[in-house]
């Protein structure tokens, strides 16, 4: 059963009465220059829709559609669950080649986020998985979302109300409103290059020892100690990464509902967390990571990105619903 990480307890007013048509026009927002390295958005491996995952693109058995003339199988590809009022204007953005038509299927009260799909082809370019979260993250910047993980495909949108809505709804629709008026962000923030070396030489005599050892001395007769040195600044490294993470983690979680520490994607990373945020208190949210900011000015660069769909607090699985 998918169940958003509520840890802090925070609650808040929500207005479920009406609802905003979905978009797809949220650009991610930074307090830098953002890249677009993968590691960074990608979909979490504890995002709901294991149940989901049963058939793939290659293997799924869906319906035929006239193409040219041509019969062409088609399945259902599955995004993510949305609340059953939710309106969204159908585009050909989905995934595969070409792309699918989104649209909803709608069982009570919730609603399936969904695409045709081509079985032609198969699933898993880089481009299936970016139009994957992309839709999720554009949607979840309007309405809560449960994000399904990427490959989730089924026979068709009957198959999906049966296999997967009318059995989980009761779990789906709770934990959308664990998730109504809150938004997923990622916090990344990145060592201003050759800073924390400085630091490391700095505060660890015997790294700055061994390095000033090998200044000149061929690679091949300082061997031995450039692995040492190495040792020395990796764990170093770890040990602030470590220290710097905690404290930006304890920083902003009386600003957020819940605070998930992510693995480093990159050797100069100082931190990593996705955070899950009221939408009520975002001003106040980005007024602490921007005092933080200022206060690492000229030793950490820090970035937010989002909204996204959260994919670091939905957990468990739609088949383990009920035992």
């Amino acid at each position: 059963m998918p169940r958003p990480d509520t840890r802090s307890g925070a609650t808040q007013a929500r207005d479920t009465t009406s609802r905003k048509k979905a978009s797809h026009d949220t650009a991610p927002r930074g307090t830098a220059e953002d890249d677009t390295a993968p590691n960074d958005t990608a979909p979490r491996e504890t995002a709901a829709g294991d149940a989901a995952r049963e058939k793939t693109a290659p293997e799924a058995s869906g319906g035929a559609r006239e193409s040219g003339g041509t019969a062409q199988a088609t399945a259902t590809y599955l995004y993510g669950i949305v609340p059953g009022d939710v309106e969204l204007t159908p585009e050909r953005r989905g995934v595969g080649d070409p792309p699918g038509m989104t649209g909803l299927v709608r069982h009570g009260e919730i609603a399936a986020l969904i695409s045709d799909l081509s079985l032609g082809r198969a699933l898993g370019r880089p481009q299936d998985l970016v139009a994957h979260q992309g839709l999720l993250d554009d949607v979840a910047g309007e309405v809560p979302v449960l994000p399904m993980r990427f490959g989730a495909v089924l026979e068709s949108p009957e198959a999906i109300v049966e296999e997967l809505l009318k059995p989980h709804h009761d779990e789906f629709l709770a934990a959308l409103a664990e998730l109504e008026g809150r938004a997923q962000f990622v916090v990344k923030g990145r060592y201003v290059e050759g800073t924390v070396l400085r630091e490391v030489l700095r505060e660890v005599p015997e790294a700055a020892e061994l390095r000033e050892s090998i200044r000149g001395v061929p690679e091949e007769a300082s061997w031995d100690a450039r692995i040492r040195l190495g040792e020395i600044v990796n764990q170093a490294i770890d040990a602030k990464r470590d220290a710097d993470t905690r404290m930006l983690a304890e920083a902003l979680a009386p600003h957020a509902v819940a605070v998930v520490v992510r693995e480093p994607t990159h050797e100069e990373d100082a931190a990593h967390l996705a955070v899950l945020v009221d939408t009520d208190r975002q001003e106040e949210f980005d007024a602490a990571l921007e005092a933080f900011a200022d206060r690492w000015a000229d030793r950490v660069t820090l970035r937010l990105i989002g909204p996204q769909a959260p994919y670091d607090f939905v957990t468990g699985r739609p088949d383990e619903a009920g035992g």
